[in-house]
């Protein structure tokens, strides 16, 4: 069951295609999620290497880091200088994508079921879903942006756990009793790691 939300969370995370363009929130990340999940049980697709990058394309062309970053540093955020927000995303995206990669690739034909789609504001939607396995239903909700005329994830929410939040708490935590610039060093650390992995 751990292995199968950790899968989720990054299926959520990380499902669309390249350029998802401005319509409904709802058609656009179903359409997303469907291109992802097309990769992941591409049996022609035998080259683990090649699968990794495809997703990887994928992953780069639809969510939104900067948004991301911006809103699991919260009030902390205005404490990094402008280089260091100019940085944080990337490394934050690359740690991320470390964390989940093996699971991602474990895919097992779960089936994700689409239900609402809650327009927050003019630019901002929660899209409503489920994912079926094993007799079981998770629920996840993504939290979308329209940014430049395409709808992008920038949270997702698991059994009522947010992405954001959680790393929020384990950054607000690094942040008590260090400089902004030791959280710097810990996520260049991080992602270097997760470049030679």
């Amino acid at each position: 069951m751990k292995r199968l939300i950790l899968v989720t969370v990054f299926l959520a995370w990380c499902a669309g295609p390249l350029f998802a363009e401005t319509g409904e929130p709802r058609q656009s990340i179903e359409a997303q999620v469907n291109n992802l999940l097309g990769v992941l049980s591409d049996k022609a697709l035998t080259d683990e290497a090649a699968k990794e990058k495809r997703i990887w394309e994928i992953v780069n062309g639809i969510f939104d880091y900067e948004e991301l970053s911006r809103r699991t540093m919260g009030r902390n955020w205005k404490k990094l200088n402008a280089a260091q927000q100019k940085e944080f995303p990337e490394l934050f995206s690359k740690v991320l994508g470390n964390v989940y990669k093996d699971r991602i690739m474990a895919y097992t034909s779960e089936k994700v079921v689409f239900d609402d789609n809650v327009m927050v504001t003019d630019g901002k939607a929660e899209i409503k879903s489920r994912i079926l396995a094993s007799g079981k239903e998770i629920p996840i909700d993504y939290r979308m942006i329209e940014i430049n005329g395409k709808w992008k994830v920038y949270d997702v929410v698991i059994e009522g756990v947010s992405l954001v939040s959680n790393y929020r708490s384990q950054f607000n935590s690094i942040l008590t009793n260090k400089s902004p610039e030791d959280l710097m060093d810990t996520l260049r650390k991080k992602a270097s790691e997760a470049e030679k992995s």
